[in-house]
Order: C-alpha cells, then structure tokens, then sequence
C-alpha cells in the first residue's frame, strides 16, 4: 500500500468540474510531504464509486473521498463504504447532536427525515468542527477511508485539525518534503536549460520540472531518513536552483501570482485599476481573489468595444483608426486612461484577439497587447499566445500580472 488517493464524488463528473476540493486536498497534501498517489473523479452514481472504493482499498494506505456531506453524494458514500467494508450502519449520537445543533443556530427544527444523516458505518471517527459539517474516518485492515464534505466552509479547518496530522500519523514514517518553484514568462525548455545540472542528478533531492496553466513549475522532492535530514537536503539544492531562475521565479508552493503581486502592491502603498479587453474581466477576478485587495484595487472596467474604449477610457478614436484596437497604442492610452478615471498611480491594461475568429496575416488569432502605466510613464509588450480562447485569456492575465510584479520588484518600496 502507497500514498493518498481522493476520490471526488461529484454530479457533473461528466461535464468536466474543476474539482476545486481535490486540488486543495492535494496541495495541503503534498505541500506537507505526503504522497498523493491518484487523483479521481467519479459520477454521484452508487456503481461507479463502489468500483472506485473496491478498487483502492487496499491499493492506497490513504483514501480520502470528497462529496460526504448531506446531499446524494454523501448517502452514496456512506452506504458505499459500507457494503465494502462490510461493516453494518448506524446512528452516530455526536454527527446527531452536532447536525440538530446546526438546525438550532438557525433557530430551525431538524426534520425528522435527516437524522438519516447521522447514520455512519460502524467504527466510524466523527472529526467534530465548532461550525461546518464534520468528516470522520473508517479504518479497515488494509485501508484508512477518509470522508469529508467538499463543498463546506470548514474544509479547510478539516484538513488543518484533522486530516494533516492524520495522515502524517499513518504515512510520515519517513521524511519526505516537496518543494514547487513557480515561474512566469519562460518556456519549458528555458527552465530546462537552467536548471540542467539538477535534473536526473543523483541524490536525496529528485528536481523535475512541470507545465501548468501557462507557467512552469520546478518541483523538488527530498526523503530522507527523518524530516530534519529531508529539509536540509532541500535546502542544499533549492538555494541555487533558485539562483538559477532569478526574478522569473515569482513564489513558491501554494503561492499565485495574484497574491504575490497584492503583497508587492502593499509593501509599495501603491493602488492598482485595470482595463481589460479580450480577458473581459478575468484579470480583475483574479486580482480580487485575494484577501484584502480592497487595500489596493481600486477599479476595474472592461472596455470590449471601441465605443466603450472611447467613452470609459479616453481613447481618441484617431489612435483607433490608426493603429486598430489590438495594438501598443491603444494598450497603452487604455493604462494611461484607467489611472485617470480611477486617480490611482498604476493603471494596467489588456486588448488582444482570443478567437478562435477575428486574426489576420498581421495579428494572428493569440495576439495580445499588455500595458503598464506608472508614474514614471509605462511600459507595453506584445505577446502571441496559443491556444483556446480561454487559455489565452488566462495566459493574457498571467503575462498582465507578471509585468507589474516585474515593474514592483524594480520600484523601490515607499518610506515615511
């Protein structure tokens, strides 16, 4: 038996989710040195997870399922585990004190018709939360199942309280640390060439190096005997490999470029507004992802037309006759306009062609005008992207992202 599996029970399986509580699984998981094996999704269908479980008992020391709340998924999986485990259902006095007492902040009466819901396999630990809906865990011979509600607010308590020191408990028997180095603005093959001397290298520290959602990311692994042995030897190697990324490394681990760039933003006491075109809003989205941008956001418009760049914006139309929508020009008056109509001293902006129509011989589906304002002037660069449409409206924002953080690590921060 090795490593983790989650396995999401989800509804839209077949629609393609984003699985959004597997991957924050997978991060806490592995960001503490423990082995994700597989990653699965399967459809709310009582067949389909029982082939899922029949199938990893055993084969995983950890499997942890997501979908355990109180809907369809989660009566699935608990009659599921069941029958598998062999073990015979029933009431759970804490999960019913805790589901009655959740009815009561509510100033509700708990239906008669969900206590079903307290039902667990027996032998079952309830992993109790103050608020939220709680997980619990089913130890068999050959397995560890862990049950957990995806969709909670409390998911991530869950995994912090719970199942982190869990699974360290039942799989750290030895140290194991996993580093990744975020990069943005270069190809695969540039961070290859850079960090040549570590990739294939004998060694505690095994280096390899990841495509993902147009980054690169440099993953560093170390076992060792101990954690204390496992961390020094990540440090012997990360300290150069970082060396050899230099600034296009922006952050580690389960750092984003959003939340880097908000952090430079405050150091700076600098506010941001955006424009944006093609990415029509995504660069705002992100931005604002971030706990406590209202510190320096201050706007964002998506000025899609040229109409719009005109009236919200400030861009004279002879610019757009001349240069066209999709080019420097119009980028940067797009920057210089979002500083004026939101009196904030950096404005950034976004017009490019995402497709899959609208490119010519000159600007090819994928072209991409970025621009920066500041208060020293600004700065614009153009891009061609490939792609699908959303991948190159993600790649707009990223390269939109990454210029600022760019301009913040060369301005110095402001003092009193």
């Amino acid at each position: 038996m090795s490593g983790v599996l989650i396995l999401s029970v989800s509804a839209g399986q077949l629609a393609g989710p984003s699985d959004e509580a597997g991957q924050q699984v997978a991060r806490a998981l592995l960001g503490h040195g423990l082995p994700v094996a597989s990653r699965q999704v399967v459809d709310e269908d009582e067949a389909a997870v029982e082939a899922a479980l029949r199938a990893g008992v055993g084969a995983y020391g950890l499997i942890v399922i997501l979908g355990g709340g109180g809907g369809s998924a989660g009566e699935i999986v608990r009659r599921v585990l069941a029958r598998v485990t062999g073990a015979r259902l029933i009431l759970n006095e804490r999960l019913l004190a805790t589901l009655e007492a959740g009815h009561a902040r509510r100033e509700r009466p708990m239906p008669r018709r969900e206590e079903r819901l307290a039902l667990l396999p027996q032998g079952a630990v309830l992993w109790s939360m103050e608020r939220g809906e709680p997980g619990w865990v089913l130890e068999t011979e050959r397995s560890a199942v862990v049950v957990l509600p995806a969709a909670s607010p409390a998911l991530a308590d869950l995994l912090s309280r719970h199942l982190l020191p869990y699974a360290h408990a039942r799989l750290g028997r030895e140290g194991v640390l996993l580093r990744t180095l975020k990069t943005a603005g270069l190809a695969a093959s540039d961070v290859e060439e850079r960090i040549g001397p570590w990739l294939g290298a004998e060694g505690g520290v095994a280096v390899g190096c990841v495509p993902v959602d147009g980054e690169v990311w440099v993953r560093l692994s170390a076992r060792a005997a101990s954690f204390p042995l496992a961390e020094a030897a990540l440090r012997e190697v990360e300290a150069p490999v970082l060396e050899a990324l230099g600034a296009d490394c922006y952050g580690r681990d389960q750092e984003t470029l959003e939340g880097v760039v908000g952090r430079l933003l405050v150091e700076r006491r600098l506010t941001l507004s955006v424009a944006e075109s093609c990415t029509g809003g995504l660069l705002a989205h992100r931005i604002t992802n971030v706990p406590g941008s209202s510190a320096y956001f201050e706007r964002g418009v998506v000025a899609y037309s040229n109409q719009a760049k005109e009236d919200l914006l400030g861009v004279p139309r002879a610019l757009l006759v001349a240069h066209g929508a999709v080019s420097a020009p119009v980028a940067e008056a797009m920057a210089r306009g979002i500083c004026r109509a939101g009196n904030t001293p950096l404005g950034l902006s976004i017009t490019g062609i995402a497709g899959p129509e609208g490119g010519t011989a000159a600007k090819p589906v994928g072209t991409v005008f970025i621009a920066l304002a500041h208060p020293g002037g600004g700065e614009s660069r153009k891009f061609v992207f490939a792609g699908g449409r959303e991948s190159i409206k993600w790649q707009s924002a990223q390269m939109a992202l990454d210029l600022l953080r760019r301009w913040l690590l060369r301005d110095k921060p402001r003092r009193d």
